[in-house]
């Protein structure tokens, strides 16, 4: 099942809660006044969206709600990227790509090294699928 997409507030919160779960809503709304100004309340009704969008799962534990992701970060940003190309690009990657060139994007060693291994990956495929 797919996901529903997410806004961009909603990205950061879920952020955040990758790197410090289990998290209660407290640490979160703190992390957030500081850096955003936002209120508790707002926080946690962010956290409640995204618990019913399905991103976010929360257990009870010494009287606090902790909450956790259901997904990995990796997942998550996969899914946007995906949302993003077939509602903004039409499907297409190529403009995505014209942006990294054209913007001179720089890319770290780690990252170039995964975008060839998925170029040779998406070859490799397109071959086995021409030679059924």
């Amino acid at each position: 099942m797919a996901k529903a997409s997410l806004g961009q507030q909603e990205l950061e919160v879920l952020g955040l809660i990758s790197d410090r779960e289990p998290v209660s809503v407290r640490e979160v709304a703190e992390a957030f006044a500081q850096s955003h100004g936002l209120a508790r309340t707002t926080i946690l009704t962010v956290m409640d969206r995204l618990r019913a969008k399905g991103y976010l799962s929360r257990k009870k534990s010494g009287g606090l709600f902790m909450y956790k992701t259901c997904q990995k970060k990796s997942q998550v940003l996969r899914h946007q990227v995906k949302d993003f190309v077939e509602k903004n690009l039409g499907g297409y990657v190529s403009p995505f790509l014209a942006y990294l060139s054209d913007e001179k994007v720089k890319l770290d060693e780690d990252e170039l090294a995964e975008l060839k291994r998925l170029i040779a990956r998406y070859e490799n495929d397109e071959q086995k699928e021409a030679g059924q």
